[in-house]
């Protein structure tokens, strides 16, 4: 981040001074009186020189403070522009956040279902229950409504990864923000995938019997 702009240093306050008062000239000084005067309008004259130098200074320092104000709001954009592109990325995180958060409710109602088909299966070729469908289907409709919230939030994750972008791109091409940062591909839509795919399993594996998880 760039540093901040230092304050240009401010010049030395002048104290004024009392105008001098007009010479009196007396009779016996009337022959040097253009001599005294001169001196006096010399003094004046270099008193007006010191207070034209210091309005000079002053206005020089007010240039100095206007680029200083320009270079400080410079530095402020630069700022806004950079918190912009971080909040940009926690969007996308919070994004993720939310696929993650399906992807746990989903793998619970996957994962349930399957192990209570499982169970029962068992017991029922333990001769321990007798066979029905109503385990059977419980777990399965358990699967499905488990990979429907994960087709749902895989749907909205990609749609809205797909206008951020857009958004993204838009804001760098108007100078809103840098973009020169990348676009990280997203584990959490890789991992909700995959789960999807294993939920697909699962099914297959309740509908027709399938060994696809090594049973027998």
């Amino acid at each position: 981040m760039d540093t901040p702009p230092t304050t240009p240093p401010r010049p030395t306050r002048v104290q004024p001074e009392t105008v001098p008062d007009i010479p009196v000239i007396g009779a016996e000084d009337e022959s040097h009186a253009s001599t005294i005067y001169s001196h006096y309008r010399t003094t004046l004259s270099n008193r007006r020189t010191g207070l034209s130098e210091h309005r000079t200074d002053l206005s020089e320092f007010r240039t100095d403070l206007s680029e200083f104000r320009t270079d400080l709001s410079k530095h402020r954009t630069e700022q806004g522009r950079q918190r912009t592109g971080m909040a940009v990325q926690r969007t996308r995180m919070a994004a993720d956040r939310t696929l993650m958060a399906e992807v746990r409710t989903s793998l619970s109602m996957i994962g349930f279902g399957f192990t209570i088909y499982q169970t029962f299966e068992s017991l029922a070729k333990s001769n321990v229950l007798n066979g029905g469908n109503a385990p059977r289907n419980f777990s399965l409709l358990l699967i499905l409504l488990g990979m429907l919230i994960l087709v749902g939030g895989i749907w909205r994750h990609i749609q809205f990864a797909l206008e951020l972008r857009a958004r993204r791109a838009e804001m760098s091409t108007s100078g809103l923000i840098h973009g020169t940062s990348r676009y990280p591909v997203s584990v959490s839509l890789i991992v909700a995938i995959g789960l999807l795919i294993v939920g697909c399993m699962a099914a297959l594996n309740i509908l027709f019997g399938l060994t696809l998880f090594g049973g027998t």
